[in-house]
């Protein structure tokens, strides 16, 4: 066992609304939850440079701040045996870097999995004294994703998506003809645990105790008619402008409607994923393509755009334009 030095943490969109209690255990592993409990309700650990409860309620922004713990050698060997990896830059200047994520990489290590993007690209970049997510992507999830390289930057980005003043657009394919005239989709979220531990979300009514609210704006890109090559299913190629982050939005709103994302594993059509699978496609379909937002020093207007990796070309069939 050894002692760590003072931890800041600070909230991003999947640990909204979270209990603080719950928000640690997931990140602080290999601490006994005893203890997580005891530095709580001892008043050692600060929410935004106040005392906090064990059930107080994150909000996206929120600084942590932790003190010293002990921390098992198991997982700090795993942390420090994360492989040094760049990934192809879309942008970087002293303030952030936006990366291109491939689908299949955890943006950080927990939840068995040891060390994710941010991981990797601090073992890169030795030189970063301060490199910390802005936002999250799904593990399966392709596409845009920024990196604060200072505080200052980090807390002026995730004050932008706190503040719903970013736009966030994913490309995906799915099973079906996607009507035109369904544009918006306004549904309450939950989150909620199977019993092998694992997350899911699902459609609720407003006025559940857990909802959270969500909007997603839907564009008909493309409309494909069954082939073999989607697997004899016609698909629709999708723009999606997501007005709030909640976890697997996209997911579980176009999956609600009845169209599924080609792919998806979680809440997707699995027979027609075996099918599609046999064909060629390995992951599922859903790519963070563009984002609309400040630089946060300069205030400048800065729209980045990242193109469909070349193994989802040939399922989108056509012009992005």
């Amino acid at each position: 066992m050894t002692t760590a030095a003072i931890m800041y943490l600070t909230v991003d969109e999947a640990g909204e609304d979270q209990r603080l209690d719950n928000f640690l255990i997931k990140h602080l592993k290999g601490v006994p939850k005893t203890h997580i409990y005891r530095i709580i309700r001892s008043g050692e650990v600060r929410c935004n440079k106040g005392r906090c409860k064990v059930d107080t309620r994150l909000a996206v922004g929120d600084q942590i701040r932790i003190p010293p713990i002990r921390i098992s050698e198991r997982i700090e060997t795993n942390a420090e045996s994360a492989p040094a990896r760049t990934f192809p830059v879309l942008y970087e200047d002293d303030d952030f870097l936006a990366i291109n994520k491939p689908a299949g990489v955890a943006v950080h290590g927990g939840s068995g999995v040891s060390f994710g993007v941010i991981e990797q690209l601090r073992r890169a970049m030795p030189h970063c004294t301060f490199l910390e997510l802005v936002h999250r992507l799904d593990r399966e999830t392709s596409g845009i994703l920024l990196i604060a390289k200072k505080k200052r930057a980090l807390t002026a980005l995730q004050g932008q998506f706190k503040a719903r003043e970013t736009g966030k657009v994913y490309l995906t394919l799915v099973k079906g003809e996607w009507p035109l005239n369904l544009k918006v989709i306004d549904t309450a979220l939950a989150k909620y645990t199977l019993a092998n531990g694992e997350r899911r979300v699902n459609v609720v009514s407003k006025d559940d105790p857990n909802a959270l609210p969500s909007l997603s704006l839907v564009k008909v890109l493309k409309h494909h008619a069954g082939r073999n090559e989607t697997a004899e299913s016609p698909t629709s190629l999708l723009a999606v402008t997501i007005k709030t982050g909640r976890t697997h939005q996209i997911r579980v709103h176009l999956s609600q409607k009845g169209y599924v994302i080609a792919g998806d594993d979680k809440y997707g059509d699995f027979e027609w994923n075996k099918q599609l699978d046999a064909l060629g496609l390995k992951r599922m379909f859903l790519h963070a393509w563009r984002l609309d937002f400040k630089h946060p020093t300069t205030q400048a207007e800065l729209r980045l755009q990242c193109e469909l990796p070349a193994s989802l070309l040939p399922w989108a069939k056509g012009s992005l334009d």
